[in-house]
Order: C-alpha cells, then structure tokens, then sequence
C-alpha cells in the first residue's frame, strides 16, 4: 500500500463549508477484508499514523485504519482547502487527567488549535467508518448492532435509567436498541474527550421524554441525535451546541480514496438532509 503523491502544503479556497448549525457526516462502506486493487496514498499520513497501521497484524484491520484516515485527511482538505499531507493533526487534552490524549484536533502553525477549522471525529466498525465535521465540538460513533450475549453484559454497566428503557423493549429488538443508545454514549464521550475512561453510568443518554415523571435530562448544551446509517449498523452524533438543528450524510466513494485530487470528487457527493426533531433540540437545551 504505497503510491504517495507529493504534497506542497499550499492552500486554496475550500471547496466545502459548514454553516452554522450545521453537522456533516461522511460514510465510508466497504470490505476490509482484503488489500484495495488501486493503492491507497499513505505518503498522506504522518509518522504516527504509519506505526500505528504497520502495529495492526491483521490486513482487514490495517486496511480498515489506513483507509479511514486517508478519507478523514482528504476530507479536512476539502473543508479547509490545506492539502492532506500537509494537516497537522493532534490531541486536545484529557478532562479526566489532562494528559494529552483528548479528542482529535486540527493544529496550526504554532501549538494550539486551529480555531476557525471545522471540529471532527472519526469512527469505524467493521464494514464502515464515519466521519462527522462540525464548526463546534463534535464526537461521532458507529457500531454494528451486536449479539443478544453481549448486550446483556454490557447492560449492567449503563445508567439506571437507561437499563430500565432497554429492559422494557422486546428481546428480538433490543440489540438493535441497544446500539443506538451505546453509539449515542459513546458519540458524546467522545465529544467530551475523555472517551469510555469516563463512567458509563454517569450520563443519560436515553430516548424518555422530558414529560416523564423521574426521567434524567440529556447533557445540557449537547444535542447528541441518531444519525441515518448503513444498513445493520447504528450511528449517532453528539454536538456541543443547543442550536444544532440540521444533518447533511453523504457517502464517501472509492475513487475518493484513490483519486490524485479528490477534493472535486468529494465535493460533488449527493447529499441527503436529516432534520434532527426540534423536541430533541430543546431538551438538550434544559
């Protein structure tokens, strides 16, 4: 997997915007399983993301990694208009022990964080990875709906609330359920930062409404939402805004992978628009 293509580092116009209240999601399916027929353009990745997939002994999980990051660098690109190679990528710190392994961050020139870049997130399971841009801080998870088994070691672990909710729906529907409720947890601890170093009991992140006597509230200041996925699989995102009201999907091809310039490919993605439920909007706002 080589085929490196040099970068300047030169920047243009972006070819993509986020307005205000805007949240893009950007789903990549395809098997992992067996190394691509074009190479990928890892001459992208820094150092860092190099060891890291050459660390991976399977080639589904190092094609998986690789893939996933060449998309989230091109994708960057496109909203920023700096060429992949050329992103800066690190870590926000910790809120739990500030050590420097927070959520992922776009750098600048000096240490500190590109403010004015879009704010993203990354996630991969299996047959797919997803990638969320935001102009204010975002987490994004997908997980494939999982065994009946492993739902039930799973449920002790989570609020009390939300244990109740799954406990009342059908057995045959619950690992679906299941899903959407871990990929909302875990879409805003990763929003947070901390990721599941943080205690699973300690946020509600269930689908009671606000009317319910005795129903915990949804963080406040977050709107953490399902999101359309693939099929089998359930996703979710979590924004740090309580005006959050509007989700573009669109899906990443190949050729975005493969392409020497991808940035028009990308940009001419069919989009379709999601509106997240405004109730949803406002109870995150209490």
């Amino acid at each position: 997997m080589s085929g490196a293509v040099e970068r300047t580092g030169a920047a243009t116009a972006p070819a993509l915007t986020l307005a205000p209240g805007d949240l893009h999601i950007w789903v990549l399916p395809r098997p992992w399983t067996h190394t691509d027929p074009a190479p990928l353009p890892v001459g992208e990745l820094d150092d860092g993301e190099r060891d890291r997939a050459a660390g991976l002994t399977r080639t589904g999980d190092r094609v998986r990694y690789l893939s996933a990051h060449v998309a989230l660098r091109r994708l960057l690109s496109a909203y920023t208009g700096i060429e992949p190679g050329a992103l800066r990528l690190g870590r926000d710190r910790c809120p739990c022990c500030g050590g420097p392994h927070g959520r992922p961050v776009l750098l600048g020139r000096g240490r500190g964080t590109a403010q004015d870049w879009p704010q993203f997130s990354l996630s991969h399971s299996h047959q797919v990875a997803v990638v969320a841009l935001a102009g204010a801080t975002v987490g994004v998870d997908v997980q494939r709906v999982p065994p009946a088994n492993a739902v039930r070691l799973c449920l002790p672990d989570l609020h009390p609330a939300e244990q109740a909710e799954l406990a009342a729906v059908p057995g045959r529907r619950r690992p679906a359920a299941f899903a959407r409720l871990w990929t909302r947890k875990e879409a805003y601890l990763k929003g947070l930062g901390t990721g599941l170093r943080r205690d699973l009991a300690a946020d509600y992140l269930g689908t009671a409404g606000p009317a319910r006597r005795g129903t915990p509230r949804r963080p406040a200041g977050w709107s953490v939402t399902d999101v359309p996925g693939p099929p089998g699989h359930a996703t979710a995102a979590a924004v740090r805004t309580p005006h959050h009201y509007r989700t573009v999907v669109r899906t990443l091809t190949a050729d975005c992978l493969h392409a020497e310039d991808a940035t028009e490919l990308i940009a001419d993605s069919r989009a379709r628009v999601h509106r997240v439920p405004q109730t949803a909007v406002r109870r995150s706002q209490k």
